[in-house]
């Protein structure tokens, strides 16, 4: 009689098409915080225009659209549209402050070419 051995499974932790830091989490919560009333996410976009084509877009947003994927960081919800995935798979938000400046970063595997700016891409 033979015996059937189970095949292994491996389950496979798809990661989110966009990640937030810790330090843009805190960030967005600490902006958010100050919102009159409180809003209930962020939305994280891409829009046309800039240099380059595109642009990023970051606002607050009450609640998600009928095409959004609704992504969570620790507690905190991200609204993205499904156009804007797109061109987000695999992008990181970071929040760095250094002498110069502080703002969001974008790391996006994505882009062909930024302009001189860097506030605007080509995909």
């Amino acid at each position: 009689m033979a015996t059937m051995t189970p095949t292994p499974t491996t389950e496979t932790v798809k990661a989110p098409p966009v990640t937030l830091t810790p330090e843009a989490i805190k960030k967005v919560r600490e902006i958010m915080a100050t919102q009159d009333p409180v809003p209930a996410g962020l939305r994280l976009g891409v829009v046309g225009g800039g240099c380059s084509g595109f642009q990023y877009s970051m606002s607050f947003e009450n609640q998600s659209g009928m095409m959004d994927k609704v992504l969570t960081f620790d507690g905190l919800k991200v609204f993205v549209d499904s156009t804007s995935l797109m061109y987000l798979g695999g992008c990181v938000v970071d929040y760095v402050e250094t002498l110069e400046a502080a703002g969001f970063k974008f790391e996006n595997p994505n882009v062909k070419s930024t302009c001189g700016c860097g506030s605007s891409f080509s995909a």
